[in-house]
């Protein structure tokens, strides 16, 4: 447990600011930070989003999630605790605008709802869940516009989105009882497959646009490509969709093709390129840690090869040779928005972030259930 402790004691720092030095020379003109030692965004409606515990955005979404993973491995009842603490708070304070990544935490607030029948959670539930079916703007075919604090993004779908909306969605559905929900959730799946599968490779681009209909830079991105290998295995998992069904065998045979690519692409560190493809990229562990999570379940559920284990067991302890004496993640790419070029990509620099202690404690977690 030692080194889930670690990463975990980063979330809960006593001045509820996540403990990560601010330690990389990030081009203002291109992350637009109004404050670089606490990474504070200045958003449209006022609101600001950091490296702060304390506050809603994708980042915080997957801490809470990870974090959760923790609790239903074992039954650590503060951390169960942390969690339902970090929603009372946010509510007290009022929910932020709704779009693509402030729906994240929803999914764990699913969970939570879930286990300790909140009656006040539902009503969120309810509400953020609707704004994802109807009031969400949407692309040609349907698609989920990945809109964001800071940008609308018209026209575009990114891969992220499967994992900040379309998850939550789907929970939300199953709990709820709303099969209209679910049904959603399989369609934007499918779509998403549709537009950002490079068929050469079996990996997924980072976005299409339907305005000028291409890829944009047709980056292999990593962390892009993370949600996805996330993102399949939990769906697949939380629909209990039984072999033979048309989903489950579509989802699982883009699953396989991303992980057989990712085989070939896996640094001999175990680590894989901020651009997967591209070796002169350099290596980046935030994706790694997903990649390690998602191939770690997938094989525990039987959706691929358990010969695929050994690449996420590879991943997994490169990973952890990037967590430094005070359990804070190392070699995190930053944020990243829709990139013009591979150059760009190439060029975001690395920190350490929220998420990759999220997705540090995720890969860490689903090896403790996966030898149990």
């Amino acid at each position: 447990m030692a080194a889930v402790d670690d990463v975990l004691s980063v979330f809960l720092a006593k001045d509820g600011v996540v403990n990560i030095p601010f330690e990389v020379k990030t081009p203002l003109a291109e992350m637009s930070l109004s404050d670089t030692k606490s990474l504070a965004l200045k958003l449209v409606d006022s609101l600001v989003d950091s490296k702060s515990w304390n506050n809603w955005e994708w980042t915080q979404g997957v801490g809470l999630y990870g974090m959760w993973m923790l609790f239903e491995t074992t039954g650590d009842e503060t951390v169960l605790k942390h969690i339902q603490e970090w929603f009372d708070k946010q509510f007290a304070k009022g929910t932020p605008t709704k779009n693509v990544n402030s729906m994240a935490p929803m999914l764990t607030l699913a969970y939570l709802y879930e286990r300790t029948g909140r009656i006040e959670y539902r009503a969120y539930l309810e509400s953020w869940a609707e704004f994802i079916m109807d009031g969400i703007p949407r692309t040609e075919e349907g698609g989920i516009q990945h809109i964001t604090f800071r940008q609308v993004n018209e026209g575009q779908l990114w891969d992220d989105t499967l994992m900040m909306s379309v998850l939550p969605l789907a929970k939300i559905g199953v709990l709820l009882n709303r099969p209209s929900y679910v049904e959603e959730a399989k369609r934007q799946f499918l779509l998403h497959i549709k537009y950002l599968t490079d068929t050469r490779t079996g990996l997924w681009y980072h976005g299409w646009t339907f305005l000028e209909r291409h890829n944009f830079a047709e980056a292999l991105w990593g962390r892009g490509n993370s949600w996805v290998t996330i993102a399949i295995p939990e769906f697949l998992s939380l629909l209990q969709l039984p072999p033979g069904d048309h989903i489950r065998e579509f989802l699982v045979s883009a699953l396989d093709q991303q992980v057989l690519a990712l085989k070939k692409y896996q640094n001999p560190n175990g680590l894989w390129h901020t651009l997967i493809d591209d070796s002169s990229s350099y290596l980046e562990v935030s994706a790694s840690a997903g990649f390690a999570f998602g191939i770690l379940k997938a094989v525990r559920m039987r959706y691929i090869s358990k010969d695929y284990q050994s690449i996420g067991l590879k991943a997994l302890e490169a990973v952890i040779n990037n967590v430094n004496e005070k359990g804070v993640v190392q070699n995190v790419s930053f944020g990243t928005p829709m990139g013009p070029s591979k150059d760009f990509y190439k060029a975001i620099k690395l920190t350490a972030m929220p998420y990759g202690q999220a997705m540090t404690l995720l890969c860490i977690v689903e090896k403790m259930r996966s030898f149990l």
